[in-house]
C-alpha cells in the first residue's frame, strides 16, 4: 500500500491495521524517518517537501512491485508525507511483512534505499542562511547500486516462524 500525504502518521497504529488478522506474517521490519534539526553541518528549522501526484504515486507504486517481486512479502506499507515539516516530525514510513524475518528485513531495506533516490520528491531546508534545496548525494546513490547488482539477496524460507 502507497500512502503520499500530508498529515502525520501513528506508527503503532499503521503496523497494527498491516498485520491485524494475518497469521501468516512471522516478521515486520518497519523504518521511521524523521526531520533532523541538522544537515551538513548547519541547522534546519524546518523542510518543504514537494512533488507530483501522479509522478510520485506512480514511482512508489514501481518501487513498490519491485519489492514484491524480489521477496515474498504478505504485505508492504509505504507512507511519504509532503508539506512542510519541522525537526521530530515524521517524514517517511516504511514497513514489510513476510512469513520469514530475512525477506522482511531486506525488502524494507531495499524500499528504504530505493525510495532515497527514486522517489520523486523536492526538500528545501530552511537554514539561518535561507532557503537551500537539497541535493542527491552520491553516496545514496552508491547505497542503492547494490541493489542492482544483487536483485535477489532473499536465500531462501526455513519452516520456522523466525
Amino acid at each position: 500500500m502507497i500512502r503520499v500525504q500530508e498529515q502525520d502518521f501513528e506508527f503503532g497504529t499503521e503496523l497494527a491495521a498491516m498485520t491485524e488478522g494475518n497469521h501468516g506474517i512471522g516478521g515486520v521490519c518497519s523504518f521511521v524517518g524523521l526531520v533532523r534539526d541538522i544537515a551538513s553541518g548547519e541547522t534546519v528549522s524546518s523542510m518543504t517537501l514537494e512533488h507530483y501526484p501522479e509522478m510520485t504515486e506512480k514511482a512508489l507504486a514501481d518501487i513498490e512491485a519491485e519489492a514484491r517481486g524480489r521477496w515474498p512479502l504478505e504485505d508492504a506499507l509505504i507512507i511519504h508525507r509532503y508539506g512542510r515539516l519541522e525537526p521530530g516530525d515524521n517524514i517517511v514510513l516504511v514497513a514489510t511483512a513476510s512469513a520469514h524475518r530475512e525477506a522482511a528485513i531486506e525488502a524494507c531495506h531495499f524500499l528504504i534505499d530505493w525510495l532515497k533516490t527514486k522517489a520523486p520528491f523536492w526538500k528545501l531546508e530552511e537554514t539561518p542562511d535561507g532557503g537551500k534545496w537539497v541535493d542527491a548525494r552520491d553516496i545514496d546513490d552508491a547505497t542503492a547500486a547494490r541493489w542492482v547488482e544483487d536483485k535477489s539477496a532473499f536465500g531462501g524460507e526455513s519452516d520456522a516462524a523466525d
